[in-house]
């Protein structure tokens, strides 16, 4: 089962890329935190710091398919650092604002908030895009499987070191810090791309210029970026689910906690996906994500109450193990059907696709857990990944015959 792993650490660069993509995503999954805290300090109100949170989301997506395709055409190194410098200048911009503006200001926020979004560092297209110029076969795959398991781990990581800013210090230096690993994170992950000779254009196979065809026209792309959307919303409705019920039973520490044992997992099933040989196959590991979140409904209240801690940390565990290996399968799956000289931008809107599964999940897991309770929501959640498994027996296997551009 080790073997894949051993073929990795084989080819050159691949840890040193692997390392630097992911530090460059970490700064993303604490920034939410640390600015609702900024933001609810300043306004008094969580729901101006959501409004604004989400301007940030907003931008990251709209800017995400144009910052691939400029990847692509233009080479992803200098885009990386330029954007990668912008993004700390603009969080240190932002993390200030609120002492420097009063409250009633909070529009103003939300415009300077979506345009840094706009250029957040696509560290995570482009490091998900140079994996077939490097590897194939088992190699291939596991180096998926790993970069969705350590996304796991930066999930858990990432709030965890915000927090502790935040009650260490004050909220503006864990923004300020958050801007910084963009930056630190960016740049680094961009000497390595130039070392590897991947920090230029791609080059394309064809030189012909017939007539134009979208990347959408590909078969089982647009099913592919439906998929991912899915599978966000879902996984994002049962962390809302989880930190609804433990503020139900004021012990919100459980939220981090049982949030942390979802994390081990997926990153314990990521490293057992990741080391096993063959194509992965995408519907069964979809299939077995439905399985892991359908178990959380009869665990939860209403349907069982008082629920146990323990009993619902199990399923978590179980059911997290599918997480990262559906993400693996979802991503490579993508980069097969995409185009080369298409690939980043794909994963651009593989990263707005994300970005709306989180914008329908928030308000639909809210509204299910106002009107049913946690067991609802987690019900809500089973309902999109069953999308998700209808979508993935829609995508095919074969790459087909790439589109030019």
């Amino acid at each position: 089962m080790l073997q894949p792993y051993r073929e990795l650490a084989a080819v050159p660069r691949v840890p040193g890329l692997l390392t630097w993509a992911t530090l460059g995503r970490l700064h993303m999954t604490g920034t939410p935190l640390a600015m609702s805290f900024l933001i609810a300090g300043w306004t008094g109100s969580y729901a101006i710091a959501g409004v604004i949170g989400a301007a940030l989301l907003v931008g990251l997506g709209v800017s995400g398919p144009m910052r691939g395709r400029a990847a692509d055409r233009r080479g992803a190194a200098g885009l990386i650092v330029f954007t990668g410098v912008c993004y700390g200048i603009g969080m240190t911009v932002l993390a200030f604002l609120p002492t420097w503006l009063p409250s009633s200001w909070w529009p103003l926020m939300a415009l300077a908030a979506f345009t840094v979004g706009l250029f957040n560092p696509p560290v995570i297209p482009v490091g998900r895009a140079i994996w077939p110029r490097l590897l194939s076969g088992s190699a291939l795959n596991s180096v998926y499987t790993v970069d969705a398991t350590l996304t796991e781990l930066m999930y858990a990581v990432g709030p965890l070191l915000a927090a502790a800013l935040v009650a260490a210090v004050n909220p503006e230096l864990s923004i300020v810090i958050s801007g910084a690993l963009a930056t630190i994170g960016a740049l680094g992950f961009a000497r390595m791309l130039t070392l590897a000779g991947l920090g230029g254009p791609v080059p394309t196979i064809h030189h012909a210029k017939p007539r134009r065809a979208g990347l959408f026209n590909v078969p089982g792309v647009v099913a592919s970026l439906m998929l991912s959307f899915f599978l966000v919303a879902a996984l994002l409705m049962v962390d809302m689910t989880i930190v609804a019920w433990a503020r139900n039973v004021n012990l919100p520490i459980l939220a981090g906690v049982l949030g942390a044992v979802w994390a081990v997992g997926s990153g314990i099933g990521g490293l057992i996906a990741g080391g096993l040989t063959g194509t992965p196959r995408l519907t069964r590991r979809v299939v077995l994500n439905l399985v892991g979140v359908a178990a959380l409904v009869p665990v939860l209240p209403p349907v069982f109450d008082p629920a146990s801690p323990w009993l619902i940390g199990v399923v978590l565990l179980l059911g997290g193990a599918a997480i990262a290996p559906a993400a693996a399968a979802a991503n490579a799956r993508l980069g097969e059907l995409a185009p080369e000289e298409r690939r980043t931008e794909a994963y651009g809107w593989l990263s707005s696709a994300s970005t709306a599964g989180f914008a329908l999940a928030l308000p639909t897991s809210g509204f299910l857990l106002d009107h049913g309770g946690p067991s609802y929501a987690a019900a809500g959640a089973v309902v999109l990944v069953a999308l998700g498994v209808v979508l993935a027996m829609r995508i095919p296997a074969a790459k087909p015959v790439p589109v030019l551009s």
